[in-house]
């Protein structure tokens, strides 16, 4: 887009960790910490995303890592910090809605990472038969699925990362037109 792109730092541990957010644990599962700009992957947490979830492979992998990444874009443009605003102004319910805006655009913006990504030989990094693996990943973590799993009734109002059909939905939105323009989860009628 014509920015500067300090890339973030990528901090891989198993069980427990110290971030600039705080302790990092397995249990967490992989996030963004906007106060280091560090990206911290707990390498278990992919073992569970093959085994778990039935999502495995290195598309899969990308997927969830270029998610977290997604976070970081949104940190560096400003969004995260809008979005920061409007949820402490809210009820629990209106800041959920407004997290799973933000985590749909990270799903749009690893979609955007996956169809513009070359190899140094010019070959894409993500190639057409990985990406079911992605949509699969993308599927494992919604909101419902997670909730159906954990033997709860899927309740939207307390979605903090979107359905499933969401998160699938914005991750090929990216995937299709390669465009960040193209992830705006915050207008009118996005989601």
């Amino acid at each position: 887009q014509g920015q500067q792109y300090p890339a973030p730092a990528l901090d891989f541990y198993s069980r427990e960790n110290q971030s600039g957010c705080g302790v990092a644990q397995s249990a967490m599962g992989p996030f963004y910490c906007p106060a280091d700009h560090s990206v911290y992957l707990d390498t278990a947490f992919f073992q569970e995303l093959s085994q778990r979830f039935g999502a495995a492979g290195d598309a899969a992998q990308a997927y969830v890592i270029a998610h977290e990444v997604g976070h970081h874009v949104q940190t560096l443009t400003g969004i995260s910090d809008q979005v920061r605003q409007a949820q402490a102004r809210g009820n629990e319910a209106q800041s959920n809605a407004l997290q799973v805006r933000m985590e749909l655009q990270a799903d749009c913006y690893a979609g955007v990472w996956a169809a513009t990504a070359r190899t140094p030989s010019g070959q894409p990094v993500i190639e057409a038969g990985d990406i079911e693996e992605a949509m699969r990943a993308a599927q494992a973590v919604g909101d419902d699925t997670l909730m159906r799993q954990a033997g709860q009734n899927p309740v939207e109002s307390m979605f903090t990362h979107g359905s499933a059909e969401q998160r699938q939905h914005w991750l090929q939105r990216g995937l299709q037109s390669g465009d960040m323009r193209q992830c705006n989860t915050f207008a009118d009628g996005a989601v």
